[in-house]
């Protein structure tokens, strides 16, 4: 398995994970169902919120490099289920439409400047991907058919969220912390937190714990259940964790200010 995804299959997999989204919505029995993930939210308004999310981010990447996004107002989504379904696959093919005429390097703007990924329309459509594969996730709770997420999806998400969502420039407010993130499928990350920031890079496997640096706390599980814990669907009592657990609460609790 390649150690990143390639444009194509970022894209390729957002148009599965879409699929699959709408899948979940068919067979919910009403609109009206909660999403247990998302607790204030309908199976409506996932639909609602994910879709204007597509056409939100088309219009960003069709302005290019900018230094904010362009103005937009919310999408009026359909309330109809068949009509709320093609509004959504018409979402989701303006955004794979409008990123595949950029291309994977051209910039624009994007609201993590300053972590470890960059400004691009290949970072835009990483990122995406992950938004839909989280949401997919949520319907199909919503429905009580959870799946976990395709292992080349769940493995690309662990990195794109730590060098997109937790890396940045933003001082660490606690002490120097070191926290390691072990995938069972054989990949591993380490973050260093301090008064620099945080920064993330991929670790050699096998890892020991020999050497001059020790991690303060490591987190095991699945691929799967490292995105999802990352995006706070599943807490940390369902991963193995050895070490000073208070780090993963400053960490959870920690809302970096640039």
């Amino acid at each position: 398995m390649e150690e990143t995804l390639g444009f194509a299959d970022l894209l390729r997999l957002m148009d599965e994970r879409s699929a699959a989204f709408q899948a979940a919505v068919v067979a919910a029995p009403s609109l009206d169902v909660r999403v247990p993930t998302c607790p204030e939210w309908t199976l409506f308004d996932l639909v609602q919120h994910l879709g204007d999310g597509r056409r939100k981010w088309a219009a960003i990447v069709a302005a290019g490099p900018a230094d904010a996004p362009p103005a937009m107002s919310a999408a009026v989504a359909p309330h109809e289920r068949e009509a709320l379904l093609a509004w959504f696959a018409a979402s989701t093919e303006e955004l794979l439409a409008t990123l595949r005429e950029a291309g994977p390097d051209r910039g624009c703007w994007t609201w993590w400047g300053p972590s470890q990924s960059p400004q691009t329309t290949g970072a835009v459509a990483r990122h995406q991907l992950q938004q839909v594969a989280v949401h997919t996730y949520d319907a199909q709770v919503a429905v009580g058919a959870p799946q976990p997420l395709p292992d080349e999806v769940a493995l690309d998400g662990v990195d794109e969220f730590v060098t997109t969502c937790v890396a940045t420039t933003a001082a660490w407010p606690h002490k120097p912390a070191v926290v390691d993130y072990h995938a069972t499928e054989g990949r591993s990350w380490r973050l260093w937190f301090s008064a620099d920031g945080a920064r993330t890079a991929r670790l050699r496997t096998p890892v020991t714990d020999e050497g001059p640096e020790v991690a303060h706390v490591s987190v095991r599980g699945t691929a799967n259940e490292l995105v999802m814990f990352c995006y706070g669907r599943i807490t940390m009592d369902a991963l193995r964790i050895e070490g000073d657990v208070r780090v993963l609460d400053q960490l959870i609790a920690w809302e970096p200010e640039d």
